[in-house]
């Protein structure tokens, strides 16, 4: 049994352990790896789907374009891995996907797409004022949260907006956001 073999049998093993144990080594043999992690991707098995996108999204390089289309799985967990992959690999071409990915029924999947949003950072602007309107609640929470975060002197008047939004939350991000563009101080005219 090759090195492969045997990092491969832990990975797809059932037993965390053993699986986590396996990341490392698969990371390292890099390129080597990724026919059989690519592979992975494809099996019926949530769980091996999710190993496999939880291993390349540890390889410095994995490319992108491997993780979007997980974003889309049945699985919630493997969205998230999907999801979480993207934050260390953050790159324009991901932008649309995650910006659908802020509406997913599962909270994780949309806090992780909006922190691959983050990292993306100014590309994902454009996108994300336009997915701060008119969207399910959560959605809007974590697009006004990349705003925030990203800082983005383009995003002030939809930040000002936010202010006066029914949540909580979007009035919470948007403060933040201002606080974080050094707009969020109140001017008052002296009597």
């Amino acid at each position: 049994m090759t090195k492969l073999e045997a990092l491969l049998a832990d990975l797809t093993s059932g037993d965390e352990t053993r699986a986590e144990g396996a990341v490392p080594g698969l990371v390292e043999l890099g390129s080597e790896a990724f026919p059989a992690l690519r592979g992975l991707l494809n099996s019926a098995d949530a769980d091996q789907r999710w190993w496999a996108l939880r291993t390349l999204a540890q390889s410095p390089q994995a490319q992108t374009e491997w993780l979007l289309p997980f974003l889309n799985d049945p699985a919630p967990e493997v969205r998230q891995a999907a999801a979480l992959g993207l934050c260390s690999h953050p790159a324009e071409t991901a932008i649309s996907p995650l910006i659908q990915a802020l509406s997913d029924a599962d909270s994780m999947v949309s806090g992780l797409a909006c922190n691959a949003l983050v990292e993306i950072g100014k590309p994902a602007v454009p996108a994300l004022l336009e997915m701060s309107k008119d969207v399910p609640q959560m959605a809007r929470i974590n697009a006004i949260r990349a705003l925030a975060e990203i800082a983005d002197y383009d995003a002030v008047p939809a930040l000002m907006a936010a202010l006066e939004d029914d949540s909580v939350m979007v009035q919470h991000w948007a403060e933040e956001g201002l606080e974080r563009l050094g707009l969020d101080m109140i001017y008052l005219k002296p009597e």
